[in-house]
């Protein structure tokens, strides 16, 4: 027999198990969610509550919102089975304005839980039936005590639905972070305040203590905002000073010598003229990662394309001026809407280090992308005088010791790969540029291990995410940016419709004529298969609103994209090739799935966001979202750019049966506009600057590398008000100005919040 737990001998690193009713099985399911200690989980912060105090009557509830009732149980509750698996438990309960019917489902232990005459607090989504009927589907129920005034006053009045797994039930996570509480921040003992006092008074801000309490067990809805306020400034403002403590560090290093080259060479590769906003980007990269005036005594040097300038020719003592001092190394973010031809100014990167002697690396995410970059730049740069190479998984082993040799001895300048590149055994010689795709695919380990391997190298970061400017601003503080608001001439207008269940029919006809004119049809689902994978068990899972979700599974049917896409070749298009693609799928089997796609043997292919970004696929015409309102703008945008890539007329069609003014809105932007940066704006403007500190909204999935380098944002997402964002950012910049260090008295706990948040800050 296990020895009993001894709850006086608990510290804050005491692990969860350590707490009476957590066995070790429930202990890996906490640590599944990183939860391992009683300061995890007094950190574990719910992710939404339900307000229940807000009680109306049954004449104020309005159909489709979630409610808060005081009824009391008029009949007795019957149990029907109306088909095989379903079981009702019904009856009805009025208050002083009217009456409503009240059902559960499959729950007929229920029916002997209500005594007639009873008074109880009712929550959850009504609805309005013919005649202006009220009822409730599987509502929370109360017993109110008989010393209640009425009002429902002596209950609680919001309650904390925490990010669960299956096997850990609301309550049991509620008693187990009451107890841990207890144990790391104890009522009579006020813990160090990350924040310094002046600070909190300045913005009115509640003590650390306070917050963490409340923000777990709050009263009421007061000291619950001011809970959420007081821990949303701090962790924004601890983002933005990790941000501001990485600049300030790689500031103090000197970055790989370089010289501006002519650029013509380079420029004449080009099969079109860049656009203004491209060659700013250019301008910015020359300004960042070259010093003193050109080599050759202020003539421009040219790179000779009939043979590889040798490594570091430009280093050697008889060409580097005395008086040319050395400048941090460049760190930019090159961030353009889709099909802004990131690409070429990527390429205008390379060309510098490779034209200044020094070998560079770019990593996409997968092999098609990868691939796909070098097949778009490896014959220029061969015609620029400049070797280059692909090393990705599939790379045979033979070609494999060859590209890391050759790395190895520096005479190879270029290599393109996927984490291949991330390697113990790829070496470079004197590498002085990485340039990393569609970064947010890669965590901050992976980056960090691919700039390790040079010193304090110049680097590049793109993202096709199309970010607000006044976000962009605060969450890329550690980095200089650079926008592409410019499309090339030519780029095809994407043509956004949004319709109904209604056009299904005419929507499939359209697919065909699309597939039988040589073109390929992408599909997106918001699902993956017929049971989503949601995390929360099913009786403990809420909606946007805050609400249950519906035992009776009224929740509207989202679309899978293994199962849609076996119904289509099943029984809509068994004459055509539909394939699937989706995120839990091993990296082999989606890239062999996208070169299927990509060849064109797959004409149709059902995917989650998967192929939101990077692949390119010409002749790809259509793209069909389904549950459209499930998705944020700028993923939507995202996925419209995967059509319109080529010579042909594209659509994009939003399938959505959301009836909400909200909903409709949203979608009828799409429809307006095709400029990502006004999509991105409007998404601030509707959803507010919280959505973009989210983590698992998918809609600005570029911004969430923000928070790999350990801070993961949990109450920031609450934020609607972009003013905090601000006092925060710049409450980090006054610290940065007043103790960059972090090494006062003042400052010591915030340097400690700093590293628990951060870890060791990644340059």
């Amino acid at each position: 027999m296990p020895p009993k737990k001894n709850d006086t001998a608990l510290t804050p690193d005491s692990p969860v198990t350590s707490l009476a009713g957590i066995s070790e099985t429930r202990g890996k399911l906490f640590e599944k969610m990183g939860v391992r200690t009683l300061t995890d989980l007094c950190r574990h912060y719910p992710r939404g509550y339900e307000m229940r105090g807000r009680v109306t009557t049954t004449a104020d509830a309005k159909n489709g919102e979630a409610v808060s009732l005081l009824l009391t149980v008029g009949t007795q509750p019957k149990v029907t089975t109306i088909r095989r698996g379903m079981i009702l438990t019904r009856f009805t309960a009025f208050d002083e304005c009217g009456t409503a019917t009240i059902t559960y489902f499959n729950q007929p232990y229920l029916r002997d839980a209500f005594a007639v005459g009873s008074t109880y607090r009712f929550f959850g989504r009504c609805e309005r039936g013919a005649g202006n009927r009220l009822s409730l589907n599987s509502p929370k129920h109360e017993p109110v005590p008989l010393s209640d005034p009425g009002d429902g006053s002596t209950l609680p009045s919001v309650y904390p639905i925490y990010r669960a797994t299956a096997g850990l039930t609301q309550k049991l996570i509620s008693g187990a972070v009451e107890k841990a509480l207890a144990v790391v921040f104890p009522p009579d003992k006020e813990i160090p305040d990350p924040l310094p006092d002046d600070l909190r008074r300045e913005y009115g801000l509640c003590g650390y203590t306070y917050a963490i309490r409340n923000i777990h067990l709050p009263e009421n809805e007061a000291v619950l905002d001011a809970a959420r306020k007081r821990l949303i400034f701090e962790e924004l403002t601890l983002f933005s000073l990790g941000l501001r403590r990485r600049r300030y560090l790689r500031s103090q290093y000197d970055a790989p010598v370089m010289f501006a080259p002519d650029m013509t060479p380079f420029f004449s590769a080009q099969p079109y003229d860049l656009t203004g906003a491209q060659k700013r980007a250019v301008a910015d990269f020359l300004r960042d990662m070259t010093v003193g005036e050109p080599a050759g005594g202020g003539e421009n040097f040219s790179t000779d394309k009939s043979s590889k300038p040798p490594m570091n020719r430009l280093l050697s003592g008889d060409c580097r001026p005395a008086n040319i001092a050395p400048k941090p190394p460049m760190n930019r973010l090159l961030s353009g809407d889709v099909g802004s031809g990131k690409t070429v100014c990527a390429a205008a990167a390379l060309y510098i280090a490779l034209a200044n002697g020094y070998q560079a690396a770019l990593m996409a995410p997968t092999e098609i992308l990868a691939t796909q970059h070098f097949e778009d730049l490896a014959p220029m740069f061969a015609r620029l005088g400049f070797g280059c190479e692909l090393l990705v998984g599939s790379t045979k082993a033979k070609d494999k010791t060859s590209i890391k040799s050759r790395l190895a001895s520096g005479e190879l300048p270029l290599v393109i790969g996927t984490h291949a590149l991330l390697e113990d055994n790829v070496v470079f010689l004197n590498c002085g540029l990485v340039i990393t795709d569609e970064q947010h695919r890669f965590g901050v380990g992976q980056r960090a291990a691919l700039a390790k391997k040079a010193a304090h190298l110049h680097t590049l970061i793109m993202s096709a995410t199309p970010i607000p400017r006044t976000m962009a601003l605060m969450m890329f503080g550690d980095l200089d940016m650079s926008v592409l608001d410019e499309l090339p001439p030519g780029r095809q207008k994407v043509s956004t419709f949004t319709v109904d269940e209604s056009y299904r029919e005419r929507l499939n006809g359209f697919i065909r004529k699309q597939v039988t004119e040589g073109h390929q049809v992408y599909i997106v689902c918001p699902a993956i298969d017929d049971c989503p994978a949601i995390e929360e068990n099913e009786d403990d899972m809420i909606g946007d609103d805050g609400l249950p979700a519906a035992a009776d599974d009224s929740r509207p049917t989202l679309k899978a994209a293994v199962a849609y896409a076996e119904q289509l070749q099943r029984e809509v298009f068994p004459d055509l090739s539909v394939g699937f693609l989706h995120g839990k799928m091993k990296p082999a089997e989606k890239d062999a799935v996208m070169h299927r796609f990509t060849t064109g043997e797959v004409m149709i292919l059902v995917s989650t966001t998967v192929i939101e970004v990077g692949v390119n696929v010409p002749t790809a015409t259509l793209m069909v979202v389904e549950n459209a309102e499930y998705f944020g703008l700028s993923q939507l945008h995202q996925l419209r750019g995967r059509v319109g890539r080529g010579r042909d007329k594209s659509w994009c069609i939003l399938v959505s049966e959301s009836k909400t003014e909200h909903a409709r809105e949203r979608l009828s932007i799409m429809c307006k506009t095709n400029n990502g940066y006004e999509i991105a704006e409007k998404d601030l403007e509707l959803r507010g600057p919280g959505d973009f500190f989210a983590t698992n909204t998918g809609d600005t999935a570029a911004l969430d590398v923000r928070q790999s380098g350990g801070l993961r944002f949990t109450v920031a997402s609450f934020c609607d008000d972009m003013e905090m964002v601000q006092n925060a950012f710049a409450a980090a910049d006054r610290v940065m100005a007043e103790d960059p260090a972090l090494e006062t008295e003042k400052y010591r706990p915030m340097k400690e919040a700093l590293a628990r948040a951060f870890g060791e800050i990644v340059l």
